[in-house]
């Protein structure tokens, strides 16, 4: 296996695992956050566990610029998700 196979397997790991297990989980905290609900510790480990994961295989994302759109949006969802869920935090310190 040459090297731009084993690079090419590995972008489909991650994929997969984007799209399979990552977004499904990050979708219903969005919807958990958007009801005004605030994230236990678990979620709160998962949204830091994706973060890292992120920064460790960047170089990973960058060898294959044509999933720069899913990559792009999933890091928007991820921000709205922190944004809001600090929100709702601050929201319920004051009430």
């Amino acid at each position: 296996m040459d090297e731009l196979d084993k690079d090419d397997g590995i972008a489909v790991v991650l994929l997969n695992r984007l799209t399979e297990e990552r977004l499904p989980r990050a979708l219903a905290i969005k919807e958990q956050v958007d009801r005004g609900e605030l994230l236990n510790d678990s979620e709160i480990n998962f949204l830091e566990k994706v973060f890292e994961d992120a920064v460790a295989n960047r170089s990973q994302w960058e060898h294959h610029p044509e999933l720069a759109e899913i990559i792009s949006k999933m890091a928007a969802l991820y921000k709205d998700i922190t944004e809001k869920a600090l929100a709702n935090e601050e929201n319920s310190k004051s009430t």
